[in-house]
């Protein structure tokens, strides 16, 4: 028995919906199983709407205010701001718009970001901004490409904490702040890989400055709709893209020929009407970790030592000429919460695995096995062996 496997079994029975303790659920980088009090939840929202009406939005901004308590405690971060959205794509877009990209049309960004991201600045690329690539691989040239990239048409750098390939960490994001804060350039981050899995905190680390993109879909647990950005309390960035809900306390004001104004708080960056039934899900997945001893220290060793297990249960099962190897050579301490393997296979694979109810992940030759902290040892074990059995079979086909 692994250490994890008392949290785990400790867990199982409150994930009763999702069955947790029945399937070989793998994909907890990119979707993990909800709690019941998820679904309890959704119901109080379906009560209170039927009560409120269109009352119900202070309910809602009361549940938003959960979560928003929630990641301040995480990152150590008590003065930081945390805009709500649906996804991250929309507050990647409001922030971009608030840059002044026809004076300082360079971004500098790397070559392992998340979709989202990439796309967004491949498209602005098409339009003449100027987007400057750089290789992650390495943390220390990475710093140092990022120092000699940095000059007066520079707008933004844009990177990830923990790539979401590899799970690799950015071990230099400290220093890349201090770089980037001495230039005069608002890093953006996105910590969809980060939260809920390694620690960091904003006042010991001096990121008050940084703004960070978060996300509920993955470790956190809130589901869909549940995104955030993080910015510092004195932020002077105004969007240009920007909705109604980023004035919401400015509605029976009458209106005038100023300039655009938006309210004080966290919601700078918003944009219109969403659905709050995600609020409430969400919140009660943030009482139920509360409740359940999960803080930062406890998911932490969680998801290191299941990692630790994959990887020795890989490199035990893993055969000369099976074409599959690790993503992500780092150290433990240096590697987020998932298990990243290279493979030519890496797709079919997947879709294997999945013909047989195992859920992982593929991303162009990388297949990625992300556990959750209800992820027994046993289980991690069946993952492993199914993995070499299916490899095993499709390399009798070719």
């Amino acid at each position: 028995m692994q250490e994890f496997d008392s949290l785990a079994k400790t867990l199982q029975p409150h994930y009763s919906r999702f069955d947790v303790a029945n399937r070989l659920l793998f994909t907890g980088h990119s979707h993990q199983a909800w709690p019941d009090a998820a679904f309890d939840g959704v119901q109080e929202y379906m009560d209170m709407v039927a009560g409120q009406v269109d009352q119900k939005w202070g309910f809602g901004f009361e549940k938003t205010e959960i979560m928003r308590n929630y990641l301040r405690d995480f990152y150590d971060d008590p003065s930081g701001r945390y805009c709500r959205e649906q996804n991250t794509h929309v507050l990647i877009v409001s922030w971009l718009s608030a840059l002044d990209l026809k004076n300082r049309p360079k971004i500098i960004t790397t070559t392992g970001e998340f979709h989202s991201m990439y796309r967004q600045l491949k498209s602005l690329e098409s339009a003449g901004i100027e987007v400057v690539y750089l290789p992650h691989q390495n943390d220390d040239a990475l710093l140092d490409l990022i120092k000699n990239e940095l000059d007066e048409r520079t707008s933004a750098v844009m990177l990830s904490r923990v790539y979401f390939e590899t799970s690799e960490i950015n071990t230099h994001l400290p220093k890349i702040a201090a770089v980037t804060k001495k230039a005069g350039v608002p890093l953006m981050v996105d910590d969809y890989h980060g939260t809920n899995v390694v620690p960091i905190s904003f006042q010991k680390e001096q990121l008050e400055h940084v703004y960070m993109l978060i996300g509920g879909y993955k470790y956190l647990q809130w589901g869909e709709a549940n995104c955030f950005l993080r910015y510092p309390a004195d932020c002077q960035l105004r969007p240009v893209i920007t909705g109604w809900f980023s004035a919401f306390e400015q509605l029976d004001h009458p209106r005038t020929n100023g300039p655009v104004q938006f309210d004080d708080g966290d919601q700078k960056f918003a944009t219109a009407t969403y659905d709050p039934i995600s609020q409430f899900r969400a919140a009660a997945v943030t009482e139920f970790f509360r409740e359940m001893g999960l803080t930062p220290k406890v998911l932490r060793n969680c998801y290191s030592s299941q990692l630790k297990y994959l990887r020795s249960l890989f490199d035990e099962n893993n055969f000369e000429g099976s074409e599959i190897e690790h993503a992500n050579l780092r150290p433990i301490e240096e590697s987020g919460g998932f298990l990243a393997l290279r493979s030519p296979h890496a797709r079919n694979l997947r879709a294997a695995l999945l013909e047989k109810g195992i859920f992982t992940d593929a991303r162009d030759e990388i297949i990625r096995l992300g556990p959750a902290p209800y992820t027994t040892s046993q289980q991690c074990e069946e993952v492993i062996s199914s993995l070499f059995d299916v490899l095993n079979d499709l390399q009798k086909k070719v």
